[in-house]
């Protein structure tokens, strides 16, 4: 069961005050959406702007996906990961651009189950799927990425956060904590998000006995490292 949802997810961090030190741009990534504006950071880091690019292999956006409904204890409570997180970004300029390719989601990985503290155990049928019925949802053929524009007015003020799924994009406010050490950015926080928001509609059998709230917790760890 299950069209989880999310999107996606990120949340970077824009930290002003860094020192400028870049010798080259960063280099191109390989697979970036349509659109996607790596030459906006490019171009800033051949002018010595300091930017950093965001590190998939320590950062993490985790979606918890909610059962609901009178028949609710039939069915299952998912969590879904986004371990490929790409993008940029810029301090000095208060912003940063990131995305995930929906394909590569993972559901139900054992050990994020556990830390999430879910109670019930899904076979590997039911895990294969809640993966199709997410990506069905989602139209992942037709929109293979979640995408994610940040800024922020600076200070203690909230990220103010532009997120694209579904074709759809929709704007928020979220809290984060940020940490900065040596040539390392780090941001971690939580958001909710609503599937309808985007178009996509939660999963609903028996009449409604047995769904996918609408609503999904968004969970999220940030690792940058500066260019050189």
């Amino acid at each position: 069961m299950r069209d989880a949802p999310i999107a996606a997810a990120l949340l970077a961090l824009l930290l002003a005050g860094c020192a400028t030190q870049l010798a080259r741009p960063p280099e191109a990534t390989s697979g970036a959406p349509a659109g996607f504006p790596e030459s906006d950071y490019r171009r800033l880091a051949a002018e010595g702007r300091p930017i950093f690019r965001i590190d998939p292999s320590r950062s993490l956006i985790v979606i918890e996906a909610r059962r609901a409904g009178s028949l609710a204890r039939a069915g299952h409570d998912h969590v879904i990961a986004a371990h490929d997180v790409q993008g940029f970004i810029a301090p000095g300029e208060r912003r940063s651009d990131l995305y995930l390719r929906l394909e590569d989601l993972a559901v139900d990985e054992p050990e994020l189950r556990a830390e999430a503290k879910l109670d019930t155990h899904p076979s590997p049928e039911d895990i294969a799927g809640t993966r199709r019925n997410m990506l069905k949802a989602f139209e992942a053929e037709q929109f293979p990425f979640a995408l994610v524009h940040i800024d922020r007015a600076g200070g203690d003020a909230p990220l103010r956060v532009a997120v694209s799924l579904h074709g759809v994009t929709r704007a928020v406010e979220v809290a984060a904590e940020e940490r900065a050490t040596g040539d390392e950015l780090a941001v971690t926080g939580r958001m909710a998000l609503k599937q309808t928001d985007f178009g996509i509609k939660p999963l609903s059998v028996l009449g409604g006995a047995l769904q996918v709230q609408d609503e999904v917790e968004l969970a999220f760890s940030i690792r940058a490292r500066r260019v050189r």
